[in-house]
């Protein structure tokens, strides 16, 4: 199969990988409403792309990418502003609900987008290490030890209701 015609490719992407899009953005931002803006950021530079797609995986795989990337922008454009925080306000509990996506939320960023690529959205190890800029095996251990933090985050959170 060639390349994606250049006039579909916008309409495919919004009608097939926007919720994909949405979930990685809801992923990686501190609130939902930046997540709609790193959406909507992310296919302003679809519309302005001028390379092309060898495949509709070639094109789930880049809007995944800037997504990331974007999320990453804007958190540290956030920590470069000048304000400075109050130390008396306690901080959220890490999982309000208990939920694993909270658990998940809450890894670093290497550990984070490795589980999201892998177990959500379905990529295998290399294939996130190619989307990520990093080895297959780095990958790996990335899933290993954020499976390992999750189990003692989550054990934590049970033991933690039992008593």
């Amino acid at each position: 199969m060639g390349p994606l015609p250049r006039d579909t490719v916008f309409a495919l992407a919004v009608q097939k990988y926007s919720d994909s899009v949405y979930r990685a953005a809801v992923h990686n931002c501190n609130c939902t409403a930046d997540a709609e803006d790193v959406v909507q950021d992310v296919f302003e530079k679809l519309l302005s792309y001028s390379g092309s797609f060898e495949s509709e995986e070639h094109l789930k795989a880049w809007l995944l990418r800037v997504t990331i990337n974007r999320c990453r922008d804007l958190t540290r454009a956030a920590r470069q502003k000048d304000t400075e925080l109050d130390e008396n306000i306690p901080a959220p509990d890490a999982f309000p609900d208990g939920s694993v996506l909270d658990a998940v939320r809450a890894l670093p960023e290497n550990y984070r987008n490795a589980v999201y690529l892998h177990y959500y959205e379905g990529y295998t190890a290399a294939e996130v290490g190619r989307m990520l800029g990093a080895p297959t095996n780095t990958v790996l251990s990335w899933l290993r030890r954020a499976r390992t933090q999750l189990h003692t985050m989550l054990k934590e959170e049970i033991e933690d209701e039992v008593v």
